[in-house]
């Protein structure tokens, strides 16, 4: 396996840098000093600067007006993206078009997939369940109302337009929680679960009948929504019944998900070498005590190894490369350490920056705040020891 960056991907790295060095963390009032949401909308000046770079297009094809770049791409710019606490629907707008653009229908496809990559509609993905640690699919259930049609076609979709009935519909009920960029997203692409057992994706306005939004707010003072699916009505052709497709879309957001833990990590680390460098002891500055190398080397160890498990699973997605476990598997032990990791490094930061680090006006404690996030995000590590676990029960090695 060669680790190796194409010149394509680097140069998607390369713009997302040059996109993000105006970026500065505390351009938002703190979740620490705010009451509620830190903001009433995501940074529609950054997501323009975005889709301008061609960086909201990376994973769809030509046809679409993308680069028809893959997982490992979007990854690298995740990684920049966390680096600065970009307030943009990146991974969850650029994960849903991919897999719209996989999966979905030819219909579906013409209507969002070159608007969605021009910037010019947001989507976002329900993909936390009910309670944030129940899987997500088994929060709402589908059933089909009127003809058969809405059965899979060979394309993954049936008739009808976008909000429209079609020769046939689907009817939602249930609730998903904690949907990021929930207000500000066009639709919606919601998991669920039918009565056969099957999971599909329906693609869901935000403003649909029988839609109901309510706020809740995330640790990083972002503005999250509770999704209520009440009899909601969605069009065969909204609703995406292909074998495997929301599989492929979790372990998609979570890959990024990862990807955004390094970025961010790796941006922390970074602070807390250029403190421990100045801030003095005794006459010496504290990074040449042993205590604090010793916690800063400790903490590179667990940043490498979240980069290595990232990559792993992100070429795994990208090639559909076989291996002794399901991808599933490689995103697993990713998320484990980006859960684990994240968590330490942060909380080395906060240690060996004492009470510097938690003063609202120094960017560190807005760092903290969003790496609990992306530890929690799709599930913190322990849930993804249980699923490595019964993957492996599965697949004995050897």
């Amino acid at each position: 396996m060669d680790f190796t960056f194409t010149e394509e991907q680097q140069a998607a790295a390369e713009a997302a840098r040059g996109v993000f060095a105006g970026v500065a963390p505390d351009d938002v009032p703190s979740p620490a000093l705010t009451r509620g949401a830190v903001a009433d909308d995501f940074d529609r000046a950054l997501w323009a600067r975005l889709a301008s770079a061609d960086l909201l297009s990376l994973l769809l094809d030509e046809e679409f007006g993308g680069a028809g770049l893959d997982a490992i791409a979007l990854c690298l710019v995740l990684r920049e993206a966390s680096k600065v606490l970009a307030r943009v629907p990146l991974l969850e707008s650029s994960a849903a078009a991919a897999a719209l653009e996989a999966y979905g229908g030819p219909e579906l496809k013409s209507s969002l997939l070159a608007r969605a990559g021009r910037g010019e509609i947001v989507l976002t993905v329900a993909a936390n369940g009910r309670t944030g640690h129940d899987p997500a699919e088994l929060a709402v259930t589908a059933r089909q109302n009127g003809t058969a049609h809405g059965r899979d076609t060979g394309d993954g979709q049936g008739a009808g337009g976008p909000g429209e009935p079609g020769a046939g519909e689907w009817v939602l009920d249930g609730v998903q929680t904690v949907v990021p960029w929930a207000y500000d997203a066009d639709f919606v692409v919601v998991p669920a679960r039918t009565g056969d057992d099957r999971s599909v994706l329906a693609v869901v306005a935000r403003g649909h009948e029988g839609v109901v939004l309510a706020e809740q707010v995330s640790t990083t003072g972002e503005r999250l929504g509770e999704l209520r699916l009440e009899s909601a009505r969605i069009a065969d052709r909204d609703v995406i019944t292909a074998d495997g497709a929301w599989e492929w879309l979790r372990a998609l957001l979570t890959t990024g998900t990862c990807a955004q833990a390094l970025g961010l990590g790796e941006r922390v680390l970074a602070m807390t070498g250029e403190y421990a460098g100045k801030r003095e002891q005794f006459g010496h500055p504290i990074a040449t005590f042993q205590a604090v190398a010793v916690q800063a080397a400790d903490r590179y160890i667990d940043l490498r190894a979240m980069e290595v498990t990232l990559w792993q699973a992100a070429w795994r997605i990208a090639s559909g490369a076989p291996g002794a476990l399901p991808a599933s598997g490689d995103v697993a032990v990713a998320k484990i350490w980006a859960s684990e990791g994240v968590r330490r490094v942060v909380q080395t930061a906060q240690h060996l920056h004492g009470g510097f680090g938690a003063d609202v006006d120094y960017p560190l404690h807005r760092y903290h705040a969003w790496a609990k996030h992306l530890e929690l995000s799709l599930g913190p590590a322990a849930a993804h020891e249980e699923a490595l676990g019964d993957l492996l029960a599965a697949h004995p090695l050897g």
